[in-house]
Protein backbone atom coordinates (compact mmCIF):
# COMPACT_ATOMS: atom_id res chain seq x y z
CA UNK A 1 0.00 0.00 0.00
CA UNK A 2 1.35 3.58 -1.22
CA UNK A 3 1.60 5.83 1.85
CA UNK A 4 0.00 8.43 0.81
CA UNK A 5 -1.59 10.43 4.03
CA UNK A 6 -3.90 10.24 6.66
CA UNK A 7 -6.64 12.94 7.64
CA UNK A 8 -8.00 14.18 10.58
CA UNK A 9 -11.87 13.06 10.71
CA UNK A 10 -13.87 13.40 13.90
CA UNK A 11 -17.63 12.99 13.59
CA UNK A 12 -19.69 16.28 13.54
CA UNK A 13 -23.14 17.01 13.36
CA UNK A 14 -25.32 18.93 10.58
CA UNK A 15 -25.22 18.92 7.14
CA UNK A 16 -24.15 21.66 4.47
CA UNK A 17 -26.96 25.04 4.02
CA UNK A 18 -28.50 24.99 0.81
CA UNK A 19 -27.11 28.32 -0.29
CA UNK A 20 -23.77 26.32 0.06
CA UNK A 21 -24.26 22.86 -1.65
CA UNK A 22 -25.57 24.34 -4.67
CA UNK A 23 -22.22 26.36 -4.88
CA UNK A 24 -20.54 23.11 -3.91
CA UNK A 25 -21.97 21.61 -6.57
CA UNK A 26 -21.20 24.19 -9.00
CA UNK A 27 -17.67 24.45 -8.21
CA UNK A 28 -17.04 20.64 -7.64
CA UNK A 29 -18.40 20.23 -11.98
CA UNK A 30 -15.83 23.25 -12.80
CA UNK A 31 -13.15 22.00 -10.77
CA UNK A 32 -13.43 18.36 -12.62
CA UNK A 33 -14.73 19.76 -16.04
CA UNK A 34 -11.05 21.87 -15.82
CA UNK A 35 -9.03 18.52 -15.01
CA UNK A 36 -10.75 16.62 -17.49
CA UNK A 37 -10.22 18.83 -20.54
CA UNK A 38 -6.43 19.65 -19.53
CA UNK A 39 -5.23 16.12 -18.41
CA UNK A 40 -8.25 14.02 -19.13
CA UNK A 41 -10.40 11.61 -16.91
CA UNK A 42 -8.04 9.39 -15.75
CA UNK A 43 -6.45 12.03 -14.23
CA UNK A 44 -9.45 13.05 -12.19
CA UNK A 45 -9.85 9.70 -11.14
CA UNK A 46 -6.29 9.77 -9.81
CA UNK A 47 -6.67 12.81 -7.66
CA UNK A 48 -9.86 11.61 -6.41
CA UNK A 49 -7.90 8.67 -5.19
CA UNK A 50 -5.22 10.34 -3.14
CA UNK A 51 -6.51 11.54 0.41
CA UNK A 52 -4.25 14.80 -0.12
CA UNK A 53 -6.01 15.79 -3.29
CA UNK A 54 -9.59 14.68 -2.20
CA UNK A 55 -9.56 16.41 1.31
CA UNK A 56 -7.65 19.91 -0.25
CA UNK A 57 -11.28 19.58 -3.13
CA UNK A 58 -13.60 19.26 -0.07
CA UNK A 59 -11.89 22.21 1.28
CA UNK A 60 -11.98 24.19 -1.68
CA UNK A 61 -15.81 23.61 -1.89
CA UNK A 62 -16.30 25.33 1.33
CA UNK A 63 -16.94 22.10 4.09
CA UNK A 64 -15.56 22.22 7.90
CA UNK A 65 -12.00 21.48 7.56
CA UNK A 66 -11.44 18.54 10.18
CA UNK A 67 -15.21 16.75 9.90
CA UNK A 68 -16.24 13.50 8.91
CA UNK A 69 -18.97 15.27 6.69
CA UNK A 70 -15.90 16.22 4.17
CA UNK A 71 -16.22 12.86 2.42
CA UNK A 72 -19.91 12.58 2.15
CA UNK A 73 -20.62 16.20 1.27
CA UNK A 74 -17.93 16.42 -1.21
CA UNK A 75 -18.90 13.32 -2.84
CA UNK A 76 -22.54 14.41 -3.02
CA UNK A 77 -21.80 17.36 -4.17
CA UNK A 78 -19.57 15.56 -6.72
CA UNK A 79 -22.63 13.53 -7.76
CA UNK A 80 -24.89 15.58 -8.25
CA UNK A 81 -22.60 18.18 -10.44
CA UNK A 82 -21.46 15.14 -12.85
CA UNK A 83 -24.73 13.69 -13.65
CA UNK A 84 -25.21 16.78 -15.39
CA UNK A 85 -22.13 17.29 -17.14
CA UNK A 86 -21.12 15.34 -20.38
CA UNK A 87 -17.74 14.79 -19.30
CA UNK A 88 -17.16 10.67 -19.10
CA UNK A 89 -17.46 10.41 -15.74
CA UNK A 90 -20.52 9.64 -13.16
CA UNK A 91 -20.83 9.12 -9.55
CA UNK A 92 -22.84 6.06 -8.20
CA UNK A 93 -23.91 5.53 -4.40
CA UNK A 94 -23.48 7.64 -1.32
CA UNK A 95 -24.60 7.30 2.04
CA UNK A 96 -26.50 4.75 3.93
CA UNK A 97 -29.30 3.20 1.73
CA UNK A 98 -28.02 4.71 -1.19
CA UNK A 99 -24.63 3.06 -0.71
CA UNK A 100 -26.42 -0.50 -1.23
CA UNK A 101 -28.20 0.76 -4.23
CA UNK A 102 -24.77 1.29 -5.78
CA UNK A 103 -24.40 -1.80 -8.13
CA UNK A 104 -28.12 -0.66 -9.09
CA UNK A 105 -27.02 2.57 -10.19
CA UNK A 106 -23.60 1.31 -12.34
CA UNK A 107 -26.11 -0.63 -14.57
CA UNK A 108 -28.37 1.76 -15.20
CA UNK A 109 -25.07 4.31 -16.06
CA UNK A 110 -23.82 1.70 -18.33
CA UNK A 111 -26.27 2.42 -20.78
CA UNK A 112 -25.65 5.86 -21.18
CA UNK A 113 -22.32 5.88 -20.75
CA UNK A 114 -21.83 2.67 -23.63
CA UNK A 115 -20.11 0.16 -21.51
CA UNK A 116 -20.85 -3.21 -22.53
CA UNK A 117 -22.65 -5.54 -20.03
CA UNK A 118 -19.46 -7.15 -18.86
CA UNK A 119 -17.61 -3.77 -18.09
CA UNK A 120 -20.47 -3.10 -16.05
CA UNK A 121 -20.47 -6.34 -13.94
CA UNK A 122 -17.35 -6.21 -13.36
CA UNK A 123 -17.78 -2.63 -11.64
CA UNK A 124 -20.49 -4.23 -9.67
CA UNK A 125 -18.62 -6.78 -8.64
CA UNK A 126 -16.09 -4.99 -7.59
CA UNK A 127 -18.39 -2.19 -5.64
CA UNK A 128 -19.65 -4.97 -3.65
CA UNK A 129 -16.31 -6.08 -3.06
CA UNK A 130 -14.02 -3.10 -1.90
CA UNK A 131 -17.44 -2.59 0.34
CA UNK A 132 -16.38 -5.89 1.54
CA UNK A 133 -13.02 -5.68 2.26
CA UNK A 134 -13.12 -2.49 3.98
CA UNK A 135 -15.82 -3.81 6.08
CA UNK A 136 -14.95 -7.75 6.49
CA UNK A 137 -10.79 -7.81 5.66
CA UNK A 138 -9.93 -4.84 7.47
CA UNK A 139 -10.99 -5.37 11.07
CA UNK A 140 -10.31 -1.86 12.86
CA UNK A 141 -13.36 -1.45 14.70
CA UNK A 142 -15.37 1.29 11.87
CA UNK A 143 -17.95 0.17 9.75
CA UNK A 144 -19.37 1.64 6.55
CA UNK A 145 -22.07 4.01 6.01
CA UNK A 146 -20.48 6.19 2.42
CA UNK A 147 -19.62 4.06 -0.50
CA UNK A 148 -19.30 6.01 -3.42
CA UNK A 149 -18.04 4.33 -6.98
CA UNK A 150 -16.51 7.06 -9.49
CA UNK A 151 -16.61 5.60 -12.90
CA UNK A 152 -15.22 6.61 -16.01
CA UNK A 153 -16.64 5.57 -20.01
CA UNK A 154 -13.26 4.39 -20.36
CA UNK A 155 -13.89 1.43 -17.62
CA UNK A 156 -11.63 2.74 -15.14
CA UNK A 157 -12.93 3.35 -11.42
CA UNK A 158 -12.15 4.85 -8.44
CA UNK A 159 -13.77 4.42 -4.64
CA UNK A 160 -14.25 6.58 -2.15
CA UNK A 161 -16.17 4.95 1.26
CA UNK A 162 -16.45 6.20 4.57
CA UNK A 163 -16.51 3.78 8.09
CA UNK A 164 -17.73 5.15 11.18
CA UNK A 165 -16.71 4.56 14.72
CA UNK A 166 -18.10 6.15 18.35
CA UNK A 167 -16.40 9.46 17.30
CA UNK A 168 -14.04 8.70 14.67
CA UNK A 169 -14.68 8.33 10.45
CA UNK A 170 -11.93 6.57 8.48
CA UNK A 171 -11.99 6.80 4.87
CA UNK A 172 -10.61 4.11 2.43
CA UNK A 173 -9.53 5.20 -1.13
CA UNK A 174 -9.27 2.51 -4.17
CA UNK A 175 -7.41 3.39 -8.02
CA UNK A 176 -8.63 0.29 -10.43
CA UNK A 177 -5.50 1.34 -11.97
CA UNK A 178 -3.23 0.95 -9.36
CA UNK A 179 -4.53 -2.55 -8.29
CA UNK A 180 -3.30 -5.74 -9.69
CA UNK A 181 -5.01 -8.06 -6.73
CA UNK A 182 -8.17 -7.08 -4.86
CA UNK A 183 -7.11 -9.12 -2.23
CA UNK A 184 -3.55 -7.88 -1.57
CA UNK A 185 -2.63 -4.38 -0.33
CA UNK A 186 -5.74 -2.42 -2.96
CA UNK A 187 -6.11 1.03 -1.50
CA UNK A 188 -4.21 3.83 -2.23
CA UNK A 189 -5.03 5.45 1.09
CA UNK A 190 -6.59 4.38 4.80
CA UNK A 191 -7.12 7.60 5.94
CA UNK A 192 -8.12 8.19 10.09
CA UNK A 193 -6.98 10.36 12.94
CA UNK A 194 -7.20 7.04 15.31
CA UNK A 195 -4.13 4.39 14.93
CA UNK A 196 -5.20 1.18 16.63
CA UNK A 197 -3.70 -1.63 17.93
CA UNK A 198 -4.57 -5.57 16.48
CA UNK A 199 -6.42 -4.69 13.53
CA UNK A 200 -7.09 -7.53 11.35
CA UNK A 201 -5.88 -6.92 7.87
CA UNK A 202 -6.38 -9.73 5.45
CA UNK A 203 -5.72 -7.95 2.55
CA UNK A 204 -2.14 -6.96 3.51
CA UNK A 205 0.57 -8.61 1.75
CA UNK A 206 1.76 -10.20 5.10
CA UNK A 207 -1.38 -12.05 4.86
CA UNK A 208 -0.69 -14.19 1.78
CA UNK A 209 -0.66 -17.55 3.55
CA UNK A 210 -3.41 -16.53 5.58
CA UNK A 211 -5.72 -16.24 2.73
CA UNK A 212 -4.68 -19.09 0.41
CA UNK A 213 -5.26 -21.11 4.15
CA UNK A 214 -8.86 -19.86 4.45
CA UNK A 215 -9.70 -21.19 1.29
CA UNK A 216 -8.51 -24.25 1.47
CA UNK A 217 -10.07 -24.59 5.21
CA UNK A 218 -13.91 -23.70 3.22
CA UNK A 219 -13.34 -26.81 1.26
CA UNK A 220 -13.41 -29.11 4.03
CA UNK A 221 -16.97 -30.42 5.40
CA UNK A 222 -17.91 -27.50 8.15
CA UNK A 223 -18.81 -30.22 10.57
CA UNK A 224 -15.49 -31.07 10.54
CA UNK A 225 -14.48 -27.45 11.80
CA UNK A 226 -17.56 -27.20 14.02
CA UNK A 227 -16.01 -27.44 17.58
CA UNK A 228 -13.41 -25.48 16.79
CA UNK A 229 -15.39 -21.91 15.49
CA UNK A 230 -19.24 -22.21 15.89
CA UNK A 231 -22.13 -22.90 17.64
CA UNK A 232 -24.23 -25.54 17.28
CA UNK A 233 -27.55 -25.35 18.55
CA UNK A 234 -26.63 -22.58 20.34
CA UNK A 235 -24.06 -24.01 22.48
CA UNK A 236 -20.28 -23.26 22.58
CA UNK A 237 -17.98 -25.59 21.19
CA UNK A 238 -15.69 -27.24 23.35
CA UNK A 239 -11.97 -27.15 23.07
CA UNK A 240 -10.01 -30.47 21.12
CA UNK A 241 -7.24 -31.40 19.61
CA UNK A 242 -5.74 -31.18 16.32
CA UNK A 243 -5.99 -34.78 16.77
CA UNK A 244 -9.86 -35.37 17.12
CA UNK A 245 -10.51 -33.44 14.13
CA UNK A 246 -7.83 -34.01 11.95
CA UNK A 247 -6.57 -37.23 12.66
CA UNK A 248 -3.14 -36.25 13.27
CA UNK A 249 -1.87 -38.05 15.96
CA UNK A 250 0.14 -36.33 19.18
CA UNK A 251 -1.21 -32.34 17.96
CA UNK A 252 -2.70 -30.33 20.52
CA UNK A 253 -4.10 -26.89 19.96
CA UNK A 254 -1.34 -24.52 21.39
CA UNK A 255 -2.56 -22.66 24.34
CA UNK A 256 -2.39 -19.12 22.97
CA UNK A 257 -5.39 -19.45 21.01
CA UNK A 258 -8.66 -19.41 23.06
CA UNK A 259 -11.62 -20.98 21.66
CA UNK A 260 -14.33 -18.25 22.47
CA UNK A 261 -12.22 -15.42 19.80
CA UNK A 262 -13.15 -17.61 17.13
CA UNK A 263 -17.19 -17.74 17.50
CA UNK A 264 -18.54 -17.32 14.83
CA UNK A 265 -22.06 -17.06 15.80
CA UNK A 266 -25.26 -19.58 14.81
CA UNK A 267 -25.93 -19.07 11.47
CA UNK A 268 -22.11 -19.10 10.62
CA UNK A 269 -22.46 -22.97 10.39
CA UNK A 270 -24.91 -22.53 7.18
CA UNK A 271 -22.34 -19.89 5.69
CA UNK A 272 -19.71 -22.61 5.60
CA UNK A 273 -21.92 -25.30 4.52
CA UNK A 274 -22.75 -23.16 1.75
CA UNK A 275 -18.91 -22.18 0.94
CA UNK A 276 -18.22 -25.82 0.95
CA UNK A 277 -20.47 -26.34 -1.51
CA UNK A 278 -19.57 -23.84 -3.86
CA UNK A 279 -15.89 -24.36 -3.44
CA UNK A 280 -14.32 -21.20 -4.16
CA UNK A 281 -10.90 -21.33 -5.64
CA UNK A 282 -9.78 -17.77 -4.93
CA UNK A 283 -9.97 -15.45 -1.65
CA UNK A 284 -12.27 -12.74 -3.69
CA UNK A 285 -14.55 -15.48 -4.04
CA UNK A 286 -14.81 -16.22 -0.57
CA UNK A 287 -15.50 -13.07 0.31
CA UNK A 288 -18.34 -12.95 -2.23
CA UNK A 289 -20.25 -15.37 -0.74
CA UNK A 290 -23.27 -14.23 0.77
CA UNK A 291 -23.07 -13.51 4.80
CA UNK A 292 -19.49 -14.27 4.80
CA UNK A 293 -19.00 -11.49 7.14
CA UNK A 294 -16.37 -9.97 9.99
CA UNK A 295 -16.43 -12.93 12.07
CA UNK A 296 -16.26 -16.11 9.39
CA UNK A 297 -13.50 -13.64 8.23
CA UNK A 298 -11.62 -13.61 11.63
CA UNK A 299 -12.48 -17.40 12.53
CA UNK A 300 -10.74 -18.60 8.94
CA UNK A 301 -7.70 -16.28 10.00
CA UNK A 302 -7.20 -17.66 13.09
CA UNK A 303 -7.79 -21.35 12.33
CA UNK A 304 -5.62 -20.96 9.52
CA UNK A 305 -2.37 -19.92 11.74
CA UNK A 306 -3.54 -22.43 14.35
CA UNK A 307 -3.13 -25.64 11.69
CA UNK A 308 -0.91 -24.09 9.53
CA UNK A 309 0.86 -21.42 10.80
CA UNK A 310 -0.57 -18.85 8.13
CA UNK A 311 -0.01 -16.02 9.76
CA UNK A 312 -2.48 -12.71 9.47
CA UNK A 313 -1.66 -9.22 9.60
CA UNK A 314 -2.17 -7.69 12.20
CA UNK A 315 -0.79 -4.25 11.59
CA UNK A 316 -3.22 -0.89 11.59
CA UNK A 317 -3.09 0.19 7.48
CA UNK A 318 -4.00 3.45 8.37
CA UNK A 319 -1.16 6.40 8.49
CA UNK A 320 -0.76 10.34 9.15
CA UNK A 321 -2.41 13.78 8.93
CA UNK A 322 -3.38 17.11 7.41
CA UNK A 323 -5.91 20.33 7.46
CA UNK A 324 -7.56 23.58 6.21
CA UNK A 325 -11.28 24.65 5.30
CA UNK A 326 -14.60 26.08 6.08
CA UNK A 327 -18.43 26.16 6.29
CA UNK A 328 -18.38 26.44 10.43
CA UNK A 329 -16.25 29.60 10.22
CA UNK A 330 -12.70 28.18 10.65
CA UNK A 331 -10.27 29.37 9.37
CA UNK A 332 -12.72 31.82 8.10
CA UNK A 333 -16.70 32.17 6.98
CA UNK A 334 -17.09 31.18 3.50
CA UNK A 335 -16.88 33.86 1.25
CA UNK A 336 -19.96 33.56 -1.21
CA UNK A 337 -18.58 36.77 -3.50
CA UNK A 338 -15.38 34.92 -4.01
CA UNK A 339 -16.97 31.34 -3.87
CA UNK A 340 -18.81 32.66 -6.84
CA UNK A 341 -16.04 34.42 -8.75
CA UNK A 342 -14.10 31.16 -8.61
CA UNK A 343 -17.06 29.48 -10.14
CA UNK A 344 -17.51 32.02 -12.76
CA UNK A 345 -13.70 32.20 -13.63
CA UNK A 346 -13.67 28.70 -13.91
CA UNK A 347 -16.39 28.26 -16.00
CA UNK A 348 -15.30 31.09 -18.70
CA UNK A 349 -12.09 28.88 -18.92
CA UNK A 350 -13.78 25.69 -19.90
CA UNK A 351 -16.28 27.10 -22.17
CA UNK A 352 -13.43 29.22 -23.92
CA UNK A 353 -11.27 25.77 -24.28
CA UNK A 354 -14.00 24.05 -25.64
CA UNK A 355 -14.04 26.50 -28.49
CA UNK A 356 -10.33 25.69 -28.96
CA UNK A 357 -9.21 29.07 -27.11
CA UNK A 358 -6.98 27.42 -23.97
CA UNK A 359 -5.23 30.55 -23.12
CA UNK A 360 -7.14 30.92 -19.64
CA UNK A 361 -7.17 26.67 -18.95
CA UNK A 362 -3.20 27.28 -19.35
CA UNK A 363 -3.51 30.46 -17.16
CA UNK A 364 -4.55 28.84 -14.33
CA UNK A 365 -2.03 26.01 -14.99
CA UNK A 366 0.91 28.44 -15.11
CA UNK A 367 -0.60 30.09 -11.90
CA UNK A 368 -1.26 26.72 -10.11
CA UNK A 369 2.88 25.77 -11.44
CA UNK A 370 3.98 29.26 -9.50
CA UNK A 371 1.45 29.03 -6.67
CA UNK A 372 3.42 25.49 -5.74
CA UNK A 373 7.03 27.06 -5.57
CA UNK A 374 8.81 27.57 -3.03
Amino acid sequence: MRRTGYASLPLHGGRAPPWLFKRMVSLAGEISECIVLDAGREELLRRLSDPYWFQAFSHVLGFDWHSSGVTTTACGALKVALSRRDIGIKVAGGKGKTARATPTEIVALSDSMGFSGGDAEEMCRMSRLSAKIDNTCVQDGFSLYHHSFILSEDGEWAVVQQGMSETYARRYHWLSMEIEEATTDPHTAVCSDIEKENVLNMVSNQSKEARKASVDLVKERPERLARYFGEISGEKSRQSTLYDLWDVPHLAMPPHHEITTVDIGKGGMEVLRRAYELQPSTYEELLLIGGMGAKKIRALALLSDLLWGAKASWQDPVKYSFSHGGKDGYPFPVDRDAYDNSIETLRNAIEEAKCGRKEKLSALRRLSDYVGQP
